[in-house]
Protein backbone atom coordinates (compact mmCIF):
# COMPACT_ATOMS: atom_id res chain seq x y z
CA UNK A 1 0.00 0.00 0.00
CA UNK A 2 1.34 3.40 -1.00
CA UNK A 3 2.22 5.56 2.00
CA UNK A 4 0.43 8.87 2.33
CA UNK A 5 2.49 11.86 1.25
CA UNK A 6 5.19 9.78 -0.50
CA UNK A 7 6.47 11.11 -3.80
CA UNK A 8 6.89 9.00 -6.89
CA UNK A 9 10.52 8.94 -8.00
CA UNK A 10 11.05 10.86 -11.21
CA UNK A 11 12.26 8.52 -13.94
CA UNK A 12 14.58 9.41 -16.77
CA UNK A 13 12.69 9.32 -20.07
CA UNK A 14 13.83 6.70 -22.55
CA UNK A 15 15.70 7.95 -25.58
CA UNK A 16 16.44 6.34 -28.90
CA UNK A 17 19.92 5.83 -30.31
CA UNK A 18 19.20 8.62 -32.80
CA UNK A 19 18.71 11.07 -29.92
CA UNK A 20 22.18 10.41 -28.50
CA UNK A 21 24.95 12.87 -29.21
CA UNK A 22 28.69 12.69 -28.55
CA UNK A 23 30.37 15.08 -26.15
CA UNK A 24 33.61 15.34 -24.21
CA UNK A 25 33.85 15.86 -20.46
CA UNK A 26 35.73 19.10 -19.80
CA UNK A 27 35.14 19.43 -16.05
CA UNK A 28 34.04 17.17 -13.23
CA UNK A 29 32.77 18.51 -9.93
CA UNK A 30 31.55 15.20 -8.55
CA UNK A 31 27.81 15.22 -9.22
CA UNK A 32 27.75 17.45 -12.30
CA UNK A 33 29.91 17.53 -15.40
CA UNK A 34 30.67 20.14 -18.03
CA UNK A 35 30.22 18.60 -21.48
CA UNK A 36 31.27 20.07 -24.82
CA UNK A 37 29.41 18.79 -27.87
CA UNK A 38 31.87 17.29 -30.33
CA UNK A 39 30.21 18.88 -33.38
CA UNK A 40 28.68 22.18 -32.24
CA UNK A 41 31.19 22.89 -29.38
CA UNK A 42 28.26 24.06 -27.27
CA UNK A 43 28.63 23.46 -23.53
CA UNK A 44 26.11 21.71 -21.32
CA UNK A 45 25.73 20.81 -17.67
CA UNK A 46 25.36 17.03 -17.41
CA UNK A 47 24.59 14.33 -14.88
CA UNK A 48 24.70 10.54 -14.95
CA UNK A 49 21.78 8.33 -15.85
CA UNK A 50 21.85 6.16 -12.75
CA UNK A 51 25.14 4.49 -11.86
CA UNK A 52 27.77 3.62 -14.42
CA UNK A 53 30.03 0.66 -13.66
CA UNK A 54 33.31 0.12 -15.46
CA UNK A 55 34.33 -3.44 -16.20
CA UNK A 56 37.39 -4.47 -14.25
CA UNK A 57 37.76 -1.13 -12.46
CA UNK A 58 36.63 -0.06 -9.01
CA UNK A 59 36.76 3.72 -9.14
CA UNK A 60 35.28 6.62 -7.20
CA UNK A 61 34.67 8.58 -10.42
CA UNK A 62 33.36 6.48 -13.31
CA UNK A 63 33.40 9.56 -15.59
CA UNK A 64 36.57 11.64 -15.90
CA UNK A 65 37.78 14.72 -17.73
CA UNK A 66 38.69 13.72 -21.27
CA UNK A 67 36.02 11.04 -21.54
CA UNK A 68 33.88 10.92 -24.66
CA UNK A 69 30.27 10.16 -23.75
CA UNK A 70 26.87 9.63 -25.29
CA UNK A 71 24.41 12.16 -23.94
CA UNK A 72 20.85 13.34 -24.55
CA UNK A 73 19.18 16.69 -23.91
CA UNK A 74 17.27 16.82 -20.63
CA UNK A 75 16.17 20.45 -20.31
CA UNK A 76 16.78 22.90 -23.14
CA UNK A 77 15.95 25.93 -20.98
CA UNK A 78 18.28 24.89 -18.16
CA UNK A 79 20.88 23.61 -20.65
CA UNK A 80 21.15 20.26 -18.86
CA UNK A 81 21.80 16.83 -20.37
CA UNK A 82 21.87 13.19 -19.30
CA UNK A 83 25.03 11.06 -19.71
CA UNK A 84 24.10 7.57 -20.89
CA UNK A 85 27.42 5.83 -21.49
CA UNK A 86 31.17 6.29 -21.71
CA UNK A 87 32.72 5.58 -25.09
CA UNK A 88 35.83 3.40 -25.39
CA UNK A 89 38.94 4.99 -23.92
CA UNK A 90 42.40 4.89 -25.47
CA UNK A 91 44.01 5.37 -22.02
CA UNK A 92 43.58 6.71 -18.51
CA UNK A 93 45.81 7.89 -15.69
CA UNK A 94 44.74 6.14 -12.51
CA UNK A 95 45.73 6.72 -8.90
CA UNK A 96 44.63 5.19 -5.61
CA UNK A 97 41.62 6.94 -4.11
CA UNK A 98 42.34 8.96 -0.98
CA UNK A 99 38.88 8.05 0.35
CA UNK A 100 38.52 4.36 -0.50
CA UNK A 101 41.65 2.22 -0.19
CA UNK A 102 40.65 -0.46 -2.68
CA UNK A 103 39.26 1.98 -5.22
CA UNK A 104 41.01 4.07 -7.83
CA UNK A 105 40.47 7.64 -8.96
CA UNK A 106 40.78 8.45 -12.66
CA UNK A 107 42.81 11.65 -13.07
CA UNK A 108 42.05 11.99 -16.78
CA UNK A 109 41.20 9.96 -19.88
CA UNK A 110 42.11 9.95 -23.59
CA UNK A 111 45.25 12.07 -23.31
CA UNK A 112 48.10 12.29 -25.81
CA UNK A 113 50.79 12.97 -23.24
CA UNK A 114 51.47 13.99 -19.66
CA UNK A 115 53.48 16.99 -18.47
CA UNK A 116 54.84 16.28 -14.99
CA UNK A 117 55.71 19.59 -13.31
CA UNK A 118 58.42 19.17 -10.66
CA UNK A 119 60.42 21.60 -8.54
CA UNK A 120 63.62 21.28 -6.55
CA UNK A 121 62.59 24.04 -4.14
CA UNK A 122 59.40 25.58 -2.74
CA UNK A 123 58.18 22.82 -2.71
CA UNK A 124 60.61 19.98 -3.40
CA UNK A 125 59.26 17.16 -5.54
CA UNK A 126 60.39 13.75 -4.32
CA UNK A 127 61.96 11.29 -6.76
CA UNK A 128 59.58 8.68 -5.39
CA UNK A 129 56.62 10.75 -6.58
CA UNK A 130 58.17 11.25 -10.01
CA UNK A 131 58.82 7.53 -10.40
CA UNK A 132 55.32 6.58 -9.26
CA UNK A 133 53.73 8.84 -11.81
CA UNK A 134 56.00 7.54 -14.55
CA UNK A 135 54.94 3.98 -13.70
CA UNK A 136 51.26 4.97 -13.76
CA UNK A 137 51.78 6.60 -17.16
CA UNK A 138 53.82 3.66 -18.52
CA UNK A 139 51.06 1.24 -17.55
CA UNK A 140 48.71 2.98 -20.01
CA UNK A 141 51.35 3.89 -22.63
CA UNK A 142 51.13 7.64 -21.96
CA UNK A 143 54.30 9.52 -23.05
CA UNK A 144 55.55 11.80 -20.27
CA UNK A 145 57.75 14.88 -20.11
CA UNK A 146 59.35 16.01 -16.84
CA UNK A 147 59.35 19.79 -16.59
CA UNK A 148 61.42 21.31 -13.77
CA UNK A 149 59.93 24.70 -12.93
CA UNK A 150 61.27 27.58 -10.79
CA UNK A 151 64.73 27.55 -12.33
CA UNK A 152 65.06 31.14 -11.09
CA UNK A 153 65.21 29.87 -7.48
CA UNK A 154 68.03 27.39 -8.01
CA UNK A 155 71.60 27.74 -6.80
CA UNK A 156 74.55 26.33 -8.77
CA UNK A 157 74.48 23.16 -6.65
CA UNK A 158 70.78 22.67 -7.45
CA UNK A 159 71.41 23.05 -11.17
CA UNK A 160 74.17 20.42 -11.01
CA UNK A 161 71.72 18.07 -9.29
CA UNK A 162 69.12 18.79 -11.96
CA UNK A 163 71.63 17.86 -14.67
CA UNK A 164 72.26 14.62 -12.77
CA UNK A 165 68.52 13.89 -12.82
CA UNK A 166 68.41 14.54 -16.56
CA UNK A 167 71.15 11.94 -17.00
CA UNK A 168 68.91 9.44 -15.17
CA UNK A 169 65.61 10.10 -16.91
CA UNK A 170 66.38 11.17 -20.46
CA UNK A 171 68.10 7.89 -21.49
CA UNK A 172 64.89 6.15 -20.34
CA UNK A 173 62.82 8.19 -22.79
CA UNK A 174 61.61 10.95 -20.45
CA UNK A 175 62.70 14.29 -21.87
CA UNK A 176 63.46 16.84 -19.15
CA UNK A 177 62.96 20.60 -19.49
CA UNK A 178 64.16 23.42 -17.26
CA UNK A 179 61.80 26.37 -17.12
CA UNK A 180 60.88 29.41 -15.07
CA UNK A 181 57.26 30.38 -15.59
CA UNK A 182 57.69 33.66 -13.72
CA UNK A 183 60.62 34.69 -15.95
CA UNK A 184 59.22 33.15 -19.17
CA UNK A 185 62.38 31.05 -19.39
CA UNK A 186 62.46 28.18 -21.92
CA UNK A 187 58.69 28.21 -22.46
CA UNK A 188 59.09 28.09 -26.27
CA UNK A 189 60.21 24.45 -26.19
CA UNK A 190 57.25 23.54 -24.01
CA UNK A 191 54.78 25.25 -26.34
CA UNK A 192 56.14 23.16 -29.22
CA UNK A 193 55.55 20.00 -27.19
CA UNK A 194 51.89 20.80 -26.43
CA UNK A 195 51.08 22.00 -29.97
CA UNK A 196 48.07 20.10 -31.29
CA UNK A 197 48.01 17.70 -28.31
CA UNK A 198 45.76 16.99 -25.36
CA UNK A 199 48.18 17.21 -22.43
CA UNK A 200 47.71 16.43 -18.76
CA UNK A 201 49.36 18.77 -16.23
CA UNK A 202 50.22 17.02 -12.95
CA UNK A 203 52.39 17.67 -9.92
CA UNK A 204 52.38 18.64 -6.26
CA UNK A 205 50.49 21.73 -5.13
CA UNK A 206 52.62 24.84 -5.52
CA UNK A 207 54.84 23.68 -8.40
CA UNK A 208 53.24 26.22 -10.76
CA UNK A 209 50.72 24.25 -12.83
CA UNK A 210 48.02 26.93 -12.77
CA UNK A 211 50.52 29.75 -13.32
CA UNK A 212 51.90 27.89 -16.32
CA UNK A 213 48.41 27.32 -17.69
CA UNK A 214 47.67 31.04 -17.42
CA UNK A 215 50.81 31.76 -19.45
CA UNK A 216 50.11 29.18 -22.14
CA UNK A 217 46.42 29.94 -22.53
CA UNK A 218 45.67 33.64 -22.83
CA UNK A 219 41.95 32.83 -22.56
CA UNK A 220 42.38 31.21 -19.11
CA UNK A 221 42.87 32.77 -15.70
CA UNK A 222 43.24 30.04 -13.11
CA UNK A 223 43.54 31.08 -9.48
CA UNK A 224 47.06 30.94 -8.06
CA UNK A 225 48.36 31.28 -4.51
CA UNK A 226 51.55 31.74 -2.54
CA UNK A 227 53.62 28.92 -1.08
CA UNK A 228 53.04 28.20 2.59
CA UNK A 229 56.43 29.08 4.04
CA UNK A 230 55.55 27.35 7.31
CA UNK A 231 55.02 23.96 5.69
CA UNK A 232 57.14 24.68 2.59
CA UNK A 233 54.29 23.25 0.54
CA UNK A 234 51.89 24.60 -2.01
CA UNK A 235 48.31 25.54 -1.25
CA UNK A 236 45.55 23.86 -3.25
CA UNK A 237 44.13 26.37 -5.71
CA UNK A 238 42.71 24.00 -8.35
CA UNK A 239 39.76 22.12 -6.85
CA UNK A 240 38.62 20.03 -9.80
CA UNK A 241 40.26 18.68 -12.92
CA UNK A 242 39.36 20.80 -15.94
CA UNK A 243 40.22 20.81 -19.64
CA UNK A 244 41.11 24.10 -21.33
CA UNK A 245 41.42 24.87 -25.01
CA UNK A 246 44.68 26.47 -26.08
CA UNK A 247 43.58 28.92 -28.75
CA UNK A 248 47.12 29.82 -29.83
CA UNK A 249 48.47 26.28 -29.85
CA UNK A 250 45.65 24.19 -31.30
CA UNK A 251 45.59 21.86 -28.32
CA UNK A 252 44.15 21.26 -24.87
CA UNK A 253 45.59 21.24 -21.37
CA UNK A 254 43.99 19.41 -18.44
CA UNK A 255 44.76 21.15 -15.17
CA UNK A 256 44.51 18.97 -12.06
CA UNK A 257 44.44 19.53 -8.31
CA UNK A 258 47.84 19.13 -6.67
CA UNK A 259 48.65 15.52 -5.81
CA UNK A 260 50.34 14.90 -2.47
CA UNK A 261 50.82 11.14 -2.83
CA UNK A 262 50.26 8.84 -5.77
CA UNK A 263 49.16 5.35 -4.81
CA UNK A 264 49.66 2.83 -7.61
CA UNK A 265 46.51 0.99 -8.69
CA UNK A 266 45.68 -2.00 -10.92
CA UNK A 267 49.29 -3.17 -11.20
CA UNK A 268 50.25 -6.57 -9.81
CA UNK A 269 53.53 -6.97 -7.90
CA UNK A 270 55.04 -9.12 -10.64
CA UNK A 271 54.16 -6.45 -13.23
CA UNK A 272 55.73 -3.40 -11.57
CA UNK A 273 59.20 -4.00 -12.99
CA UNK A 274 57.80 -4.03 -16.53
CA UNK A 275 56.92 -0.33 -16.18
CA UNK A 276 60.50 0.67 -15.32
CA UNK A 277 62.16 0.76 -18.79
CA UNK A 278 65.62 -0.03 -17.42
CA UNK A 279 64.37 -2.95 -15.29
CA UNK A 280 62.23 -4.23 -18.16
CA UNK A 281 65.31 -4.36 -20.37
CA UNK A 282 67.55 -5.96 -17.75
CA UNK A 283 65.19 -8.58 -16.32
CA UNK A 284 65.54 -10.91 -19.30
CA UNK A 285 69.09 -11.73 -18.20
CA UNK A 286 68.10 -12.68 -14.66
CA UNK A 287 68.62 -16.35 -13.80
CA UNK A 288 64.98 -16.90 -12.85
CA UNK A 289 62.07 -15.85 -15.08
CA UNK A 290 60.01 -14.88 -12.01
CA UNK A 291 62.81 -12.94 -10.34
CA UNK A 292 61.55 -10.19 -8.01
CA UNK A 293 64.96 -8.44 -8.13
CA UNK A 294 65.08 -8.32 -4.33
CA UNK A 295 67.08 -11.33 -3.13
CA UNK A 296 67.41 -13.95 -5.87
CA UNK A 297 70.90 -15.11 -6.92
CA UNK A 298 72.23 -14.04 -10.33
CA UNK A 299 69.78 -11.15 -10.57
CA UNK A 300 70.88 -8.94 -13.45
CA UNK A 301 68.87 -5.97 -12.19
CA UNK A 302 70.66 -5.85 -8.84
CA UNK A 303 73.98 -6.37 -10.59
CA UNK A 304 73.34 -3.30 -12.77
CA UNK A 305 72.33 -1.30 -9.69
CA UNK A 306 75.61 -2.25 -7.99
CA UNK A 307 77.50 -1.23 -11.14
CA UNK A 308 75.72 2.14 -11.24
CA UNK A 309 74.04 1.35 -14.57
CA UNK A 310 70.59 1.50 -12.96
CA UNK A 311 70.09 4.51 -10.68
CA UNK A 312 69.82 3.61 -7.00
CA UNK A 313 66.95 6.07 -6.57
CA UNK A 314 64.97 4.29 -9.28
CA UNK A 315 65.63 0.89 -7.74
CA UNK A 316 64.52 2.17 -4.32
CA UNK A 317 61.33 3.48 -5.92
CA UNK A 318 60.75 0.02 -7.39
CA UNK A 319 61.22 -1.60 -3.98
CA UNK A 320 58.86 0.85 -2.28
CA UNK A 321 56.14 0.11 -4.85
CA UNK A 322 56.74 -3.61 -4.42
CA UNK A 323 56.24 -3.17 -0.67
CA UNK A 324 53.15 -1.00 -1.13
CA UNK A 325 54.76 2.02 0.51
CA UNK A 326 53.22 5.19 -0.96
CA UNK A 327 55.31 7.66 1.01
CA UNK A 328 58.91 7.28 -0.18
CA UNK A 329 60.62 10.68 -0.35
Amino acid sequence: MKKSGSKKKKSTPKVSQADLKVGIITKSTGLWYSIEDRDTHKFYKGRLRGKLKLKGLKVTNPVAVGDYVHYSLEDEVENTVIIHEILDRKNIILRQSTRKKWHGHIIAANIDQAILIATLALPKTSLGFIDRFLVAAESYNVPTYIVFNKDDLLEDEDREYLEYLKQIYEPLGYKCLRISVLEDKNLDELTEIIEGKTSLLVGHSGVGKSTLLNKLASNVQQKTDEISLFAMKGKHTTTFAEMFELEKHDGHLIDTPGIKELGIMSIEENEIGHFFPEIREAMHDCKYHNCTHTHEPNCNVRLLVDEGKIATSRYLSYLSMLEGDDNRK
